[in-house]
């Protein structure tokens, strides 16, 4: 059981690694740039992301009245923003990808500083669990190396050496998706027991309504055309399970129950989001480039 434990925990780090490795490499200096200059559609994502859908989160958590894993699955992903296949949720709606993708990138960064603060807020406040509290120095600086040291090396080498980095970017997605798929396995076979016995709860509930209301707040929540806006959207649907995982792992020791409750939480919500990207996609034409 030991070897599995360490087993999975060194797919879930080359998992966030390759992930933010992979939006480095993908990046351009020039897009993060604008991104960051259009202040008004900057502060609007921040405010929808790292204000708004953490409070749905637990809002909901509340009012559907989830047990302790559950709410705490649901406070952790809900905390953390940026989850990598939700700019390819642009790609299936047709939307604004630049916009998306550089926004997915940035909201991913970010969140690597303030999910311990946001999760660790959420989590006192809502006194679940006995009063559960993160050390957040740890889970900060843990996350942000995990995710922002492969992000600035990806970034790095497209800027310098952009052949390179094209190059070795489908490998470091497939490796990105690949691994996740594996953790998804971890976490849903390792904790059947837990997995099945959420299927009489509302927890499935709670993470299908928390990702679609998400994809709400994340378009109202937004500026220009309505194709960028349901590309933010679909951003703001889609949560990081990075630092999620990395704060059960380091707070909660992989508690089976909790991990169950997040897989629950992260399926039933691309559950939500990848109908509604795939309606608005049907409604428009491919982008011409």
């Amino acid at each position: 059981m030991g070897t599995l434990h360490l087993l999975f925990n060194a797919v879930t780090v080359i998992f966030i690694a390759a992930t933010m490795f992979a939006a480095g490499l993908g990046s351009t200096l020039s897009a993060l740039r604008t991104a960051v200059t259009n202040l008004p559609l900057l502060l609007l994502a921040l405010v929808a992301n790292l204000a708004v859908i953490p409070l749905l989160g637990w809002g909901l958590a509340a009012m559907l009245g989830l047990t302790s894993a559950p709410f705490i699955a649901m406070l952790l992903a809900a905390s953390s923003p940026g989850g990598p296949f939700g700019a390819k949720l642009g790609m299936v709606q047709h939307g604004d990808v630049v916009t998306g993708a550089a926004m997915q990138v940035l909201l991913a960064a970010i969140g690597s500083i303030t999910f311990g603060i946001t999760a660790n807020a959420l989590l006192t406040a809502a006194n679940v669990g006995g009063a559960i509290t993160l050390d957040v120095g740890v889970l900060v600086r843990t996350v942000a190396i995990l995710q922002l040291v492969p992000f600035a090396i990806g970034l790095l080498l497209r800027h310098y050496a952009p052949d390179t980095a094209l190059a070795w970017h489908p490998a470091a997605v497939k490796v990105s998706n690949v691994t996740f798929l594996l953790v998804l396995a971890g976490m849903l076979l390792g904790n059947w027991h837990d997995v099945i016995a959420l299927l009489g709860t509302r927890t499935l509930l709670a993470g299908f309504l928390f990702s679609a209301t998400a994809f709400a707040v994340g378009t109202l929540l937004s500026t220009g055309t309505w194709v960028r806006r349901t590309t933010l959207g679909g951003v703001a649907s889609v949560r990081n399970a990075g630092p999620a995982l990395a704060a059960v792992g380091l707070a909660f020791d992989d508690e089976p129950s909790i991990l169950g409750a997040l897989a629950a939480v992260l399926l039933s919500g691309l559950a939500a989001a990848i109908p509604l990207a795939a309606v608005l996609g049907r409604r428009r034409s491919p982008p011409t480039s």
